[in-house]
């Protein structure tokens, strides 16, 4: 597994945790303290911005869980991947978005810029 696929592994495991105490820790050991997460409906700072942010999301989408699309795509000390919102037993996707993932030199997630591709129809 190269550091990238790890990355990405650790960052859908914090989306994917439905415990809030879990998720808060996962998110402070992968991210710095400093850490901004902006997509089109949230622009937090810090690990337990991104925590509260991902419960939101467990909320509004009970039985869920992000997949990653394809290939993780890297440069520099950047990082880029695909994924989709999917029910557990599988079926069509809810929500699929990019996430651009910036890393520290020892691997942590210093900024996180999130973009979605689809979405669900307003009700």
């Amino acid at each position: 597994m190269t550091e990238t696929d790890a990355v990405v592994r650790r960052y859908v495991e914090i989306w994917n945790q439905p415990d809030g105490a879990l998720r808060a820790k996962a998110a402070a050991d992968l991210l710095t303290g400093e850490c901004r997460f902006v997509d089109p409906i949230a622009d937090v700072t810090g690990p337990d911005g991104l925590a509260a942010v991902i419960g939101g999301v467990h909320e509004r989408f009970p039985g869920h869980r992000i997949r990653p699309i394809g290939e993780a795509d890297t440069h520099h000390d950047v990082l880029r991947f695909s994924w989709e919102l999917v029910p557990d037993g599988g079926g069509e996707s809810v929500v699929i978005g990019t996430d651009v993932l910036t890393l520290t030199g020892d691997g942590q997630v210093e900024a996180i810029s999130g973009f979605f591709d689809k979405v669900p129809a307003a009700s």
